[in-house]
């Protein structure tokens, strides 16, 4: 528990004029983490001084931040195994006070509809048609052509909230939902592009090039491809083939791609300090 008196004297001499006793103040409230942020809050609400409210403006999202990039790295470490926790974790950068439950609650409504109509004895084409039937009609998600390049369109909670979204983020929502109810459907990284990828199930095994039943296009109310529209795809934007571009890929891989969608979000908007802490996410979760 951080001590009141410690906290009340740092907050009293963070509009220090002097730059030295602001740097030692500020260094000593940001090793305090997330749990001073109420008290900064608090100091903001009562203050009138304009210097110090923008220290505290800056030192809160520079604690968020922190928090941020801990988490990432953890997720990371522990194997990444939830998509959809990665994605939440981007958002988070945009949207610090947004909780984990709130995803789940969305993502629990679909889950609960498609639970209802999924059985084992559907053929994979059968439950890719439920899967798509409940995201697409009944809940209305949809690809968002008007604003494609808006950074909303990454970030996985405005994504429920407005059923708009890229290929991406609609596809981490397709296969987090496939995979919660034991369907083997996992993400694919094309180039400028992310599909989904229907593994046999009753043959699992690395490399998945041989065991892909069929592709799913996220972006276009879950079309089923086969990989001669993969092949017209990259030959139309003139790139050669390769074996990454029809296999599955990591969750690490997922979510760096959608990093990489919001640099080039935010650099379109001119924001290069979004752009810059969008590459330190992205430093933490290269190999």
């Amino acid at each position: 528990m951080i001590q009141e008196n410690k906290i009340k004297a740092l907050l009293q001499l963070l509009d220090d004029p002097n730059d030295e006793v602001y740097k030692h103040v500020s260094h000593n409230i940001l090793k305090q983490g997330k749990d001073i942020i109420p008290e900064l809050e608090k100091a903001w609400e009562t203050s009138l001084n304009e210097v110090l409210q923008e220290r505290i403006e800056n030192l809160i999202q520079e604690i968020q931040f922190s928090s941020t990039q801990n988490n990432l790295r953890s997720w990371k470490e522990n194997g990444a195994i939830n998509i959809l926790e990665g994605a939440f974790l981007i958002a988070k950068y945009q949207y610090p006070d947004l909780k984990f439950g709130s995803i789940l609650e969305s993502f629990d409504k679909l889950k609960q509809d498609a639970w209802l109509e999924i059985n084992n004895n559907l053929t994979a084409l059968e439950k890719t048609r439920v899967i798509n039937h409940i995201i697409y009609q009944i809940h209305g998600f949809s690809g968002n052509s008007s604003n494609f390049f808006a950074p909303q369109n990454s970030y996985i909670n405005h994504v429920f909230e407005s059923k708009k979204g890229n290929p991406l983020a609609l596809g981490i929502i397709y296969m987090a939902l496939a995979q919660d109810l034991n369907i083997p459907i996992y993400g694919v990284s094309m180039p400028r592009n992310f599909i989904l990828a229907y593994i046999d199930e009753y043959n699992i095994q690395e490399p998945f090039e041989d065991e892909i039943l069929f592709y799913i296009n996220p972006y276009n109310k879950g079309t089923v491809l086969g990989k001669k529209e993969i092949d017209y795809f990259l030959k139309q934007q003139k790139l050669e083939p390769k074996k990454s571009y029809y296999n599955p890929c990591s969750n690490i891989e997922i979510i760096k791609k959608l990093i990489l969608n919001l640099i080039y979000s935010y650099e379109k908007l001119g924001y290069p300090d979004k752009v810059s802490d969008m590459k330190k996410l992205y430093d933490i979760l290269k190999v």
